[in-house]
């Protein structure tokens, strides 16, 4: 259960990293909100994972879905260019990620 919680808390990492860029300053009420809402929810589900997955393990695993996600979103929509080295060095991310799951 806490592994779930923690990749739902990364995917949410994401969500509020790309609302907080959206809000502008906080001058944008509906991207603000998302981005208090998703910051509360994420971290609130990484201190229920970090009760039964060590600290460092799940910090890693948690901010490597919402980078990889973050950064992944961004080129998918155009915010940010793209290329091949960006893609292989965001699945080297994933691949560490699974592979701190599989460790522990």
């Amino acid at each position: 259960m806490s592994w779930i919680v923690l990749v739902v808390s990364g995917v949410l990492e994401a969500v509020w990293a790309t609302a907080l860029g959206r809000s502008a300053g906080f001058s944008r009420l509906a991207p603000t909100l998302v981005f208090a809402v998703a910051l509360l929810v994420s971290t609130a589900g990484l201190a229920f994972a970090m009760r039964s997955i060590p600290t460092g393990t799940a910090y890693a695993v948690w901010v490597g879905i919402g980078a990889a996600l973050t950064v992944g979103y961004a080129m998918a929509t155009g915010a940010e260019a793209a290329s091949l080295v960006k893609v292989a060095l965001l699945l080297g991310i994933v691949g560490c990620v699974i592979g701190l799951k599989l460790l522990h």
